[in-house]
């Protein structure tokens, strides 16, 4: 078999996925399945329904990851955000999940994840320029 690389900016979705692909079945065979599982916790304007905020995550592989988490302006500081927290907590411990992981910067909230029990375990330097990209976990068991 001969290959060659091609470079494509912008790849569509699908094309994202053919590369997935065989990285998953290569996983699977060395991990199992993981059965990724997306959720989401929306924090809605009552009067108009639109969705102004929220927790989104995935579990992979008995872990839960904090994709994004917004508290819409007017209602931080009303324990929201901690609310948002907890039910993620909640539903990785019915999952019978290890732990929840998640990234932030330096200039968003770090100190809200340490007070809710989030350790950190890495970052990246200039990323972006001037700040830290910071990794923080909890484990659950």
């Amino acid at each position: 078999m001969s290959v060659r690389i091609e470079f494509k900016h912008n790849p569509s979705e699908d094309e994202r996925l053919q590369i997935l692909a065989p990285l998953r079945a290569y996983n699977a065979a060395k991990a199992g399945d993981g059965l990724s599982e997306k959720f989401a916790f929306f924090v809605r304007d009552e009067a108009t329904d639109a969705v102004l905020g929220g927790l989104h995550g995935r579990i992979l592989y008995r872990w839960l990851f904090i994709e994004l988490l917004v508290v819409p302006e007017q209602a931080r500081g009303q324990r929201m955000g901690g609310q948002l927290m907890e039910m993620a907590e909640d539903f990785a411990r019915e999952r019978s999940c290890v732990g929840i992981w998640l990234d932030t910067f330096d200039f968003q909230a770090p100190d809200f994840y340490r007070k809710h029990g989030y350790q950190a375990f890495g970052h990246l330097e200039d990323y972006p320029s001037g700040h830290k990209r910071l990794f923080f976990q909890k484990r659950l068991d």
